[in-house]
């Protein structure tokens, strides 16, 4: 293993993805869970630039840490979630437990690529890779991508449906 700069800037947007995505599991306020998301997509936007897919790096920030974040924030909004229920924190134990297994699945995921030796293959994936996107999803995946636009407009319809629910509810208590 060779320490350049690349790996040193791999392994920062790494570390920042992974502390992004744990604050965002134990976080309890929405707006500081939404921030830590955008970190962790962010990081991994900082990742696609590393791998020369500054196409995909561009989309990540534009998509999922402005568009996503924010139709999950009006979601979650909508849901009326106040994060002052009182949730059973885990003990010492229980987070113990959970940095031994982060511990564990990293170790394991080390030791299992450490000596991967793959063939390097001439390609040209770096080269107008906007274009190999393009002709991919629109003749390979065009169904996955439909589907998911799908998905997530039922996503954005059901919120507004439990919304709407309970102001019902509210309207006829009074």
């Amino acid at each position: 293993m060779t320490l350049t700069g690349e790996f040193f800037a791999f392994m920062s947007l790494a570390l920042v993805a992974v502390i992004g995505g744990v604050l965002l599991l134990n976080l309890t306020k929405v707006i500081h869970m939404v921030v830590a998301l955008v970190f962790t997509f962010v990081s991994i936007a900082g990742i696609y630039v590393l791998l020369s897919a500054e196409f995909l790096a561009v989309i990540q920030v534009m998509i999922y840490s402005g568009a996503i974040t924010i139709m999950m924030l009006f979601g979650i909004m909508l849901t009326r979630h106040h994060g002052d229920e009182a949730e059973p924190k885990g003990g010492i134990l229980r987070k113990l437990a959970l940095l031994l297994g982060v511990i564990g699945f990293g170790a394991a995921v080390y030791f299992g690529i450490y000596d991967l030796n793959f063939e390097a293959v001439p390609n040209t994936l770096h080269e107008n890779n906007t274009e190999q996107i393009g002709v991919s999803l629109f003749s390979h995946y065009i169904i996955p991508f439909e589907l998911t636009s799908v998905i997530l407009l039922a996503a954005l319809v059901g919120a507004i449906v439990l919304a709407r629910r309970d102001d019902d509810k509210e309207g006829d208590q009074e």
